[in-house]
């Protein structure tokens, strides 16, 4: 279903992740104003590239593993206003990233995050929430490997998953450095988890501890909280 921002269209007609609240608290969470150059992997229809783009000056490759899902994502990039910034590549992460010697100083993802329980019958939509088609580890080696050295990675991922990602952050030499519980509501628990990596001894070996902040979307009256609106001002069109 298209999408219109305050800045740019999202057409996501044959994504397999539909334009998400997820994407959006991650394309405007992410510490990303002074990256010169961004990596976007499994970028879909392009929404956190292009959210990239309205809060940067980055040169931004957009990596998405499907045909039709890059077409729509094409589509969105030319008719945006950052189109000679935003460079798609069709291509599967896991093959592409081992010949790579670019370096970027930050990457996205919003990543397959179910290992268990039933899959979509829509393929597209299995493959982009299912950690079938790129595993936690095998994400985390890319990351390891295109990430510059003073870089940062920032991802969005649910609860259910949590434990088992940050497990394995230590194997890979790399450390949380900044964490948002979210809440749909005050007072209910947190259903998704903004993450921000960088190199480095993981926080648990290190003695180090990371305070996550809080972020509830909605307030008591059902409405916007205005933590979300600040967060997402910039982009939603009734904010």
């Amino acid at each position: 279903m298209p999408f219109t921002f305050k800045q740019f269209h999202v057409d996501d007609s044959h994504c397999g992740m539909p334009v998400s609240t997820d994407g959006v608290l991650l394309g405007a969470w992410a510490p990303l104003t002074q990256a010169k150059t961004i990596l976007d992997i499994g970028a879909g229809s392009g929404l956190l590239s292009l959210m990239a783009a309205q809060r940067s000056e980055a040169a931004i490759q957009a990596l998405e593993i499907d045909r039709l899902a890059a077409q729509d994502c094409q589509h969105n990039i030319d008719q945006s206003p950052w189109g000679s910034r935003i460079t798609l590549i069709q291509a599967d992460l896991l093959q592409w990233y081992p010949g790579v010697q670019t370096k970027f100083d930050h990457i996205l993802c919003n990543p397959p995050y179910f290992d268990n329980g039933p899959q979509s019958q829509c393929s597209k939509r299995a493959q982009a929430r299912h950690t079938d088609s790129l595993a936690f580890d095998q994400l985390l080696s890319a990351i390891k490997q295109l990430l510059a050295p003073q870089g940062k990675a920032s991802l969005i991922l649910p609860n259910a998953s949590l434990g088992r990602f940050l497990t394995l952050l230590a194997d890979f030499e790399l450390k949380l450095i900044a964490r948002v519980d979210i809440t749909t509501a005050p007072n209910k628990a947190p259903q998704r988890h903004l993450l921000c990596l960088s190199h480095g001894v993981s926080s648990a070996e290190s003695g180090e501890a990371i305070e996550a902040e809080h972020l509830s979307i909605r307030d008591a009256s059902g409405a916007y909280s205005q933590a979300m609106i600040a967060l997402t001002q910039a982009f939603y069109l009734k904010l």
